[in-house]
């Protein structure tokens, strides 16, 4: 057997049978041999970090014992500056392209961005970007329904063909954008449908679970429903809010994405809420809304007559349980 040389291992080697290559083994790397803001590891996957700059932002810990803010950063790949900027508010324009949006919306629930815009002189793109943060979507039926957020559960929908009674047999929840002359909050209410009763509400100036939890815990206070509705949004699909619902045994109901007669009721509410007092007010901050909120809610239970009710009360029908109950929250 004859010898050659390798030039991969400065050895000499037994010459291989004809026809067989010499491969050189890979050299593996170690996991240190990577910079630690690196996206890759050395098993050639990506590691599990958080994707968005809010979600990053969200990891530092400022007050950490042990990692200063700057080493944090570095570890998520994210720009310290980016930690420290603080985001600023929606300007003049877009406040009143938000008001103007807001009344295009109540008026025809079933447009969607492109007409939108062109209603408002706008790009579409910053149409899109606004209805957004006013949590509007066009009313329409669309293919493959939304999907639930991760661990978030959805129910069908159980009010098709139901005849509504009696008082506490359905309650429906939903929240809405309210526009002020200095930004905007977002308001949820929790309603009896058949008496058109509201049991609570709340404002908040984020569309988190939080004030949602509040309202739902003051309507039950009041009462339990036999069947609780609502879309799929995922402050109404997340685990705490349905938690208190299934240990009452409350049957959960969910609307069809996109179908605005599912939960007509509360939709019809939020028409009234505004042309008959956000849009002829000009509220300078919440606390001024809040206010004016109250006041129009006991009006709406207790002096405001339906036609549809035969012209009585809300309060008439489900029993004056006495003032819708509310709490603003920051």
């Amino acid at each position: 057997m004859l010898s050659s040389y390798c030039r991969s291992c400065s050895r000499r080697r037994q010459a291989s049978p004809a026809g067989s290559r010499h491969r050189r083994r890979p050299r593996r790397t170690n996991c240190t041999s990577r910079s630690a803001s690196s996206k890759w590891n050395w098993t050639f996957s990506k590691k599990k970090l958080p994707c968005s700059t809010t979600d990053k932002r969200g990891c530092i810990e400022p007050w950490h014992p042990r990692l200063t803010i700057e080493r944090q950063c570095q570890l998520l790949g994210l720009p310290r500056s980016t930690f420290y900027y603080e985001p600023r508010g929606e300007s003049a324009a877009n406040l009143e392209l938000l008001r103007k949006l807001d009344r295009l919306y109540t008026e025809w629930p079933f447009f969607g961005s492109r007409r939108m815009a062109a209603e408002l002189g706008i790009s579409r793109n910053r149409c899109q970007r606004l209805m957004r943060l006013a949590g509007l979507e066009a009313h329409y039926p669309k293919r493959k329904l939304s999907q639930p957020a991760e661990g978030h559960q959805v129910y069908p929908y159980l009010l098709r063909g139901v005849e509504i009674e009696r008082p506490n047999q359905v309650w429906s929840t939903d929240i809405t954008y309210v526009p002020m002359r200095h930004g905007f909050l977002y308001l949820v209410a929790v309603m009896d449908w058949y008496s058109r009763y509201v049991l609570s509400w709340e404002l908040s100036n984020t569309m988190d679970v939080g004030f949602c939890l509040a309202a739902q815990e003051r309507a039950l206070g009041l009462g339990q429903p036999e069947i609780w509705n609502s879309d799929q949004g995922s402050q109404f699909t997340a685990r705490e809010f349905l938690a208190p619902l299934q240990a009452r045994d409350i049957r959960i109901s969910m609307d069809g994405r996109g179908r605005a007669l599912d939960n007509v009721f509360i939709e019809r509410l939020w028409r009234s809420v505004k042309y008959e007092l956000i849009y002829l007010g000009d509220y300078a901050d919440g606390a001024t809304l809040f206010s004016a909120l109250a006041k129009y809610f006991a009006f709406y239970n207790y002096r405001r007559v339906h036609q549809a009710l035969r012209y009585r009360t809300p309060a008439e029908l489900y029993g004056n349980p006495g003032r819708a109950t509310q709490r603003r929250r920051s």
